[in-house]
């Protein structure tokens, strides 16, 4: 249903108007929001992991992922007061007598537009650093999850004021009308594609943005390895939520001498997870809609197929698929996968597996399996992306003391715990002079005086 355009504008101004009573900049009212935020999720469990079944068939086990992130409202609860604390910092004795600190305050109304594939948590665990910075939110949940987006809009609706905090549903009507508006920030959680118009519009009102995006995520693997444990690692973090997360191992980049021991292994992987008949699981979930479905269909028409490759139309299924004899300009090594299709490219030295991932976008997320430390180094110093996780997939984004995010084509900005509080904050400067004394040194006439300045400054 589009909405009325008056009616996000008004709501805004409504929300423009709470911001500017103060009340969200007092530091015990946004702890008691953060508070009222971890208790609606609590009372609507039960109601998100039924409606994640419903748009993604996730089981109850992988529904509590989408609530990771009541750690950080916890951390948040404890720390935000020495979070919001002015900073001292030092000044140069030119400038005495003076004192400096930063000043933590809110940006004003913000944007939060989420995505499909975990279609709470790519909303709320935003909504948790925009809380705790003191600013006022609209919330757009992904249309494509729909009984999620429902979801979320009832338990914010029976959370807090829509002058305070609102979610609007609808379509892409809906965040078009939202981005046309004058908004102090926007966070956006999808697609390179989709993340360059939301640049283009916040660009005509100069509204800053943090675009958490994707890419294809390459997984190196050394010869150097525990070969159960990676083989596990890796499937389960490609498999989980049918493939569709953004930090889920794109492709393998395999050194050639372990590749079929490694194949084995992730097939048996594979075999222990989910069955000799991975439809029949009630731990493997399905393709969000038909159209993601159709387009991962077409790409299981690339390379061969070496394990699964199964599917099912009806119940937009698709099972755990590894593929091979792809190359660097197959279709599927174009775009992001993001489905249950893993390619597997294979290596000889490490200096050409880097080589590789280096001629293409950074990536959102680096992984790579080894027992040894100096190419661990090396990795870590030669490859860059958003964040790396070494000899497992997928586990750093739950570290909330981590903050998340893309580079380059991968996005802009990161969140997670203390970087949340940041995003959702302007850090500003203000210096303090005394009426005490006064150097003369800066005022004119400057005669005798180069000498001195070149003396403080050129030091």
């Amino acid at each position: 249903m589009l909405l009325e355009q008056s009616f996000i504008t008004n709501l805004l101004n409504k929300q423009r108007q709470f911001f500017a009573t103060g009340k969200t900049k007092n530091i015990d009212f946004r702890i008691e929001q953060l508070k009222r935020l971890k208790q609606g999720v609590l009372d609507y469990q039960e109601k998100i992991a039924a409606a994640v079944k419903a748009d993604l068939n996730r089981p109850k086990f992988e529904a509590y992922f989408e609530l990771s992130f009541l750690t950080e409202i916890n951390d948040g609860i404890k720390k935000l007061k020495s979070w919001a604390k002015p900073q001292r910092v030092s000044t140069p004795i030119e400038q005495f007598p003076a004192r400096a600190k930063i000043y933590q305050e809110p940006l004003g109304v913000v944007l939060i537009i989420g995505a499909w594939n975990y279609p709470f948590q790519l909303v709320i665990s935003p909504l948790f650093g925009a809380i705790a910075a003191g600013n006022c939110v609209i919330i757009k949940p992904s249309e494509i999850a729909v009984n999620t987006s429902e979801v979320v809009a009832d338990l914010i609706a029976h959370t807090f004021d829509s002058s305070y905090i609102a979610a609007i549903t609808g379509g892409v009507e809906t965040s078009q009308q939202l981005l046309v508006e004058k908004i102090d920030h926007i966070f956006f959680t999808g697609g390179t594609k989709v993340g360059k118009i939301v640049m283009e519009a916040a660009a005509k009102n100069l509204t800053p943005v943090t675009l958490e995006l994707g890419g294809k995520s390459p997984c190196i693997i050394d010869d150097c390895i525990q070969l159960e444990y990676t083989a596990k690692r890796i499937t389960w973090g490609k498999f989980i939520n049918a493939g569709q997360t953004c930090v889920a191992p794109d492709y393998l980049l395999v050194n050639k001498s372990i590749k079929s021991d490694l194949l084995e292994k992730i097939k048996q992987s594979i075999d222990e997870f989910y069955g000799d008949n991975p439809v029949n699981s009630p731990d493997y979930g399905r393709i969000v809609n038909k159209k993601e479905f159709n387009r991962l269909n077409d790409l299981l028409k690339e390379g061969k197929i070496v394990i699964g490759g199964e599917t099912k139309s009806e119940e937009r299924y698709i099972s755990p698929t590894v593929i091979e004899g792809v190359n660097w300009d197959s279709g599927i090594m174009q775009e992001e996968i993001f489905g249950p299709i893993l390619p597997v490219l294979e290596y000889e030295n490490l200096d050409e597996a880097i080589a590789l991932v280096n001629s293409r976008p950074k990536p959102l997320s680096l992984y790579f399996f080894s027992r040894n430390k100096q190419k661990q180094k090396q990795v870590l110093r030669e490859i860059s992306s958003g964040n790396v996780c070494i000899n497992d997939t997928v586990m750093q984004f739950a570290v909330p003391s981590l903050p998340f995010g893309g580079v380059g084509n991968s996005g802009i900005g990161s969140y997670h715990g203390k970087a949340s509080f940041d995003t959702f904050s302007h850090y500003k400067s203000v210096l303090n002079k005394g009426l005490w004394f006064d150097l003369n040194i800066r005022y004119a006439p400057y005669k005798n005086k180069v000498g001195l300045i070149k003396k403080i400054i050129c030091r």
